[in-house]
């Protein structure tokens, strides 16, 4: 009977329909910004900070942070999603050569023989210069340069080493406690709840802010797939009956235990009002109909009455 009537019911195209409209979107998103709110207000602060540090801290520093690392950068480097941080690297590089001749200039008046003549000097800086310059250029241009190609192949044999090679495992853990133990770090530790919890309330109370946009647009997205995309529909459906029929099997004597136990309780009048709220107007033409069929019984009766004692 429960998966017959959410089956006609069609819960999922209706709230779907409902939250798809951004009015209903905006709402439900302010009803989350105030529950967030008061959760996080409720929050003891000391309580929370320490579980950062004696938890999710603690946690970090016991385990390698090598081979996670490792597996990361394998799977990005599978996915090729790196190249855009060489490109950005390979810009960069090209950009700062080209704003520093004087540097490279300076750098072989440093390095020439004293006996070198300042002209001969010059000529050699500006031969240096135009040359990285063009490989600069060279690697920014080329997705093909060897050199990307090198920095690729050192990639993924890093992301290797990371997972496998014991020496730059240990060398990731070492790097890794230094960090933890920098003064910055230890600071911003100390103090993340403070600004995660200020991140949280700012956000929750400004309506145009970015993370209540967020929620607000994925609602209106969800909705509208609920509303259109049958497929879904009909998986989101399959999860509600399948929790209903869970209640069902495994609660069922709680809530019959609680109906039994409510209409136990009801008295004459309760009772009484709940089935004419139920019934509504047929109850009223029971009423007229037994008022005007007993009156009618009553005056045939009379009459009959008075016509055969009159006789």
């Amino acid at each position: 009977m429960v998966r017959d009537k959410l089956a006609r019911v069609e819960v999922s195209s209706r709230v779907g329909a409902w939250i798809g409209q951004e009015a209903n979107a905006d709402r439900i998103t302010a009803e989350l910004a105030t529950a967030a709110r008061g959760v996080v207000t409720v929050l003891r602060d000391d309580a929370v900070q320490e579980v950062i540090e004696q938890v999710l801290v603690r946690k970090l520093m016991e385990r390698p942070v090598g081979p996670p690392l490792g597996t990361v950068l394998e799977g990005v480097l599978s996915d090729g999603a790196h190249h855009r941080l060489v490109d950005l690297v390979c810009d960069r590089a090209y950009d700062w050569v080209s704003a520093n001749h004087d540097t490279v200039l300076r750098i072989v008046h440093d390095r020439a023989p004293a006996w070198s003549p300042r002209f001969v000097d010059d000529l050699i800086a500006d031969r240096v210069f135009l040359e990285v310059q063009n490989f600069a250029w060279a690697v920014k241009t080329d997705p093909e340069h060897p050199l990307r190609k090198a920095i690729d192949t050192f990639l993924v044999e890093f992301a290797s080493d990371l997972q496998r090679d014991p020496e730059t495992i240990e060398r990731a853990e070492r790097i890794k406690h230094q960090i933890v133990a920098h003064p910055e770090v230890q600071r911003f530790i100390g103090q993340a709840w403070g600004t995660v919890k200020g991140l949280i309330l700012d956000a929750a109370a400004d309506p145009s802010s970015a993370l209540r946009t967020r929620v607000r647009d994925g609602l209106v997205a969800l909705g509208t797939r609920l509303a259109t995309d049958a497929e879904l529909r009909g998986k989101v459906d399959g999860w509600l009956a399948e929790a209903a029929g869970y209640v069902v099997r495994h609660y069922r004597g709680e809530i019959t235990t609680l109906i039994t136990d409510t209409v136990e309780r009801w008295d004459a009048e309760e009772t009484s009002r709940k089935v004419e709220l139920q019934v509504g107007r047929d109850l009223q033409f029971i009423r007229i109909n037994g008022t005007v069929v007993g009156s009618l019984a009553g005056l045939v009766i009379f009459t009959v009455s008075q016509l055969a004692f009159g006789a």
